[in-house]
């Protein structure tokens, strides 16, 4: 498994709350589990103790993101970094059985964590994933949806490094929003040439 791919906890449990609406959609050991995904192992351990440890994880990557949002390169690193040793990871090669096109085991990187509670486990792979992604692709391609109120978190992959919102329904909202203010002031004009009354 591609190790960027573990940046992906960061972005669903930061997107599990929306602050500018009032939601959280972590409050349950249901919901903790369902944020491991296929990772059901560590997704059995989930507790309702945390639930408030993910909330204050959350929290932290939120601040993350919108730093680096903000363009504060170094203020978002230091703020992984945090992160980072608080809740350590180790690199583990692993095959699982699989062969490749040889016959050899197909041998690949995972993340090993040695957490204690499932919080610490999924705050671990969260942020190891963010790390990669943030070495690999760069600070700014971490960003927070700019269509209001959304303020979702995501990662920006897309080869020009353009991109504004978390998705393509975010986006298109904005668009529509942005055309229909400017069709506002268009018609707000008086018409050129058109004398006052009077």
């Amino acid at each position: 498994m591609e190790l960027a791919y573990y940046a992906d906890y960061a972005v669903r449990l930061v997107n599990s709350e929306r602050p500018e609406r009032g939601e959280d959609g972590l409050t349950s050991v249901e919901a903790v589990r369902a944020l491991f995904g296929n990772s059901q192992q560590s997704a059995r351990r989930a507790g309702e103790a945390d639930i408030t440890r993910l909330r204050a994880v959350r929290t932290r990557l939120r601040a993350v993101f919108e730093a680096a949002s903000e363009g504060a390169e170094v203020r978002a690193v230091d703020l992984l970094n945090s992160l980072l040793l608080e809740f350590p990871v180790s690199p583990q090669i692993s095959g699982h059985g699989d062969l490749d096109a040889q016959g050899r085991p197909d041998w690949h990187l995972h993340l090993a964590d040695h957490a204690t509670n499932a919080s610490a486990s999924y705050a671990a792979t969260a942020c190891m994933g963010l790390a990669i992604q943030l070495t690999d692709l760069g600070v700014d391609r971490l960003g927070i949806c700019q269509a209001s109120p959304c303020r979702n978190a995501y990662i920006d992959t897309s080869t020009n490094r353009s991109r504004r919102y978390c998705s393509d329904r975010c986006a298109t909202r904005a668009n529509v929003a942005a055309y229909r203010a400017r069709k506002r002031q268009e018609n707000a004009r008086p018409a050129a040439g058109a004398r006052p009354a009077g």
